[in-house]
């Protein structure tokens, strides 16, 4: 069964807000991940149809919400593409297989998994920290891990926690250090990127 109600609280920082129902009634707790349409977020006062569910402790919670005046479909978790985890596994499964035939050193593998775990780590804090109104981590300080190897890790723990997976200027700069993460691994495959790092290897 649908319910309609109006959004009386939102904190787009953490995405989350709650809802109250038309005709009154204990508020509704909303997340940013049960939207229909997650290219568009909330500011607070919209209308929404929703189904109620309840969580472990017995608080209504918010399910497939919609806008007024939009389709209800299935939550955008249920379908997110596996695409972009295949992708991030593939690529470690690459950086090993490098890594064993010789043409990278162990150190690079194993950088990208302290990395991933960091990052996975960073987020989790920052999801509880988001739940609780406690010490944030900064979103730069996410972006630098990601920059520097962990963006597999941050990408399971975006999945997983269902962290900052829909703010799109969030996602807008994680690509970006992925991609400029792939692009260097990259050139530590050329020819000359290669030579350059045994001779820093050998410095060290």
């Amino acid at each position: 069964m649908r319910h309609q109600g109006r959004i009386t609280t939102w904190n787009d920082d953490k995405g989350f807000g709650f809802i109250t129902p038309n005709g009154g009634g204990e508020r509704v707790f909303l997340h940013v991940s049960e939207f229909a349409n997650r290219r568009r977020r909330p500011q607070g006062s919209e209308l929404v149809t929703y189904e109620c569910n309840t969580d472990n402790k017995g608080r209504a919670q918010a399910k497939g919400v919609a806008f007024v005046g939009e389709r209800a479909v299935a939550p955008a978790s249920s379908q997110r593409s596996a695409l972009p985890t295949v992708f991030a596994a593939g690529f470690l499964v690459f950086v090993a297989a490098m890594a064993f035939y010789g043409r990278l050193p162990v150190a690079v593998l194993g950088l990208y998994v302290v990395a991933s775990v960091i990052a996975f780590l960073a987020y989790g804090h920052d999801k509880s920290a988001a739940v609780r109104n406690a010490w944030r981590v900064q979103e730069r300080t996410l972006h630098l891990f990601s920059l520097l190897g962990g963006w597999p890790g941050a990408l399971a723990a975006q999945r997983l926690f269902r962290h900052k997976s829909s703010k799109a200027s969030f996602q807008t700069t994680y690509w970006i250090t992925v991609v400029l993460n792939c692009a260097a691994l990259g050139w530590l495959l050329s020819p000359y990127g290669a030579q350059t790092l045994r001779t820093a290897l050998a410095l060290v």
